[in-house]
């Protein structure tokens, strides 16, 4: 397969726009963890605290691996540029492979803001529906 110059240009939008939503939903869990008080602490906001950690932290891995995904793919654009199409080939390959795991973490990082959800129902003593992280992080 040959692979041009413009073949990694493609991805260029796509990874822009990825990073900008990763922004986007960094900076609503920052103003909400912000919006916090920090008086009235029970075990539904320590709940939705550390539900908050581990989304924050997965949005960091998100926007990193994104980053590595947008510089390999403009590593590949300069080795095809200046002649090696073999090696540009083999980085763009990495530097999907990047994009696919920056995405995978955001599925990941969705499923946990549903179970974030769950635990603010339950503050409307709503039942979630057999999410296996809520059943581990309550007190009897």
């Amino acid at each position: 397969m040959d692979i041009t110059l413009t073949t990694p240009a493609v991805l260029f939008p796509a990874i822009s726009l990825l990073l900008l939503a990763y922004t986007n939903r960094f900076i609503a869990l920052a103003q909400i963890i912000r919006n916090f008080d920090r008086d009235n602490s029970n075990d539904n906001t320590k709940l939705q605290i550390a539900n908050l950690r581990e989304r924050i932290q997965l949005i960091k891995r998100m926007q990193e691996v994104g980053v590595v995904s947008f510089f390999l793919c403009v590593l590949s654009m300069l080795a095809l540029y200046i002649g090696y199409p073999a090696i540009g080939g083999g980085i763009f390959a990495a530097s999907l492979v990047f994009l696919m795991y920056s995405l995978w973490l955001s599925v990941r990082e969705i499923r946990i803001s549903v179970e974030a959800l769950d635990v603010y129902l339950c503050h409307f003593n709503v039942k979630p529906k057999n999410r296996k992280w809520l059943k581990s992080n309550t007190t009897p």
